[in-house]
């Protein structure tokens, strides 16, 4: 359905950016059929010149001519763009609206869009950059199983994609979305550990990384729990219980899933949308 679809991605960002040039580079979306859309003029018209598709600054016009319609605009920004739209009759002929906004429900975008507007919420992570992101989508209340699949289709030339119910968007938010960055604290104190041993920074940095990388692939690729995994290392009286026995003593557990879940509570009341 996607390479059928005409495509306007509102938000050339960091995200939307990444999106429209994956979509494009993978050959779902032929350039053609794919519409981007800034505020500045000036903006807009640099990235004409560098992109494979149009770039505009007209969100309405863009919105207007999509079968898929993709925001990529900050949080805050969201209801506000939708209420235009839908004033400006942007959205009378029904494209799938799929928010990649943090914190906004389906249920307040479909209260400012037109009656039984079809929405998809989506959480990707920045590793879309490069191909190896996580995104999960989850339908609002008027979005059938084919919507929830096209929109998958958007998000998986960038990595994994998992459908799950909105209630759960938070808690993804607060792991998969805010993850990267806990990662990279432990990636940096992994390589600080090994510069502390003698080895150079650079090297200590390459280390940690592929270690990390090739840990999680392994979890990935044989299914099996992160614990057995963590078992098949251990020997007896060896040094990686040792190491383990002094991590635990610092409450890494505990610490990070806390940090997982204060992240989820944060994301909750972006854009305003306080739960009680």
């Amino acid at each position: 359905m996607l390479d059928q679809s005409r495509v306007a991605v509102l938000g050339l960002g960091t995200l939307g950016r990444a999106l429209a040039e994956g979509l494009v580079r993978s050959g779902d979306v032929a350039p053609e059929r794919l519409t981007g859309t800034v505020r500045r003029a000036e903006h807009a018209l640099a990235l004409d010149r560098e992109l494979p598709f149009a770039v505009g600054i007209d969100a309405a016009a863009a919105a207007s001519a999509a079968d898929v319609l993709l925001l990529c605009t900050k949080p805050k920004a969201i209801l506000g763009l939708v209420t235009d739209l839908a004033r400006a009759g942007a959205l009378d002929h029904g494209p799938l609206i799929v928010s990649a906004a943090a914190g906004i429900s389906t249920a307040s975008i479909e209260a400012v869009a037109p009656d039984g507007a079809r929405c998809v919420r989506a959480m990707p992570n920045t590793p879309c950059l490069i191909g190896e992101g996580m995104t999960v989508v989850s339908r609002g209340s008027h979005a059938s199983a084919a919507d929830a699949e096209l929109a998958r289709s958007l998000f998986a030339p960038l990595g994994r994609v998992l459908e799950l119910d909105e209630e759960h968007m938070d808690a993804v938010t607060g792991l998969s979305g805010s993850g990267p960055a806990f990662v990279y604290v432990i990636l940096e104190a992994f390589s600080e550990g090994g510069v502390m041993m003698g080895l150079p920074r650079a090297v200590a940095t390459e280390l940690a990384a592929q270690t990390v990388r090739g840990a999680a692939s392994l979890v990935l690729e044989t299914g099996k729990h992160p614990a057995a995994l963590k078992d098949d290392v251990l020997t007896p009286a060896g040094c990686t219980i040792a190491g383990l026995l002094v991590m635990e003593d610092g409450g890494i557990r505990s610490t990070l899933a806390r940090g997982i879940q204060e992240a989820a509570r944060a994301a909750a009341g972006l854009g305003g949308e306080r739960k009680r």
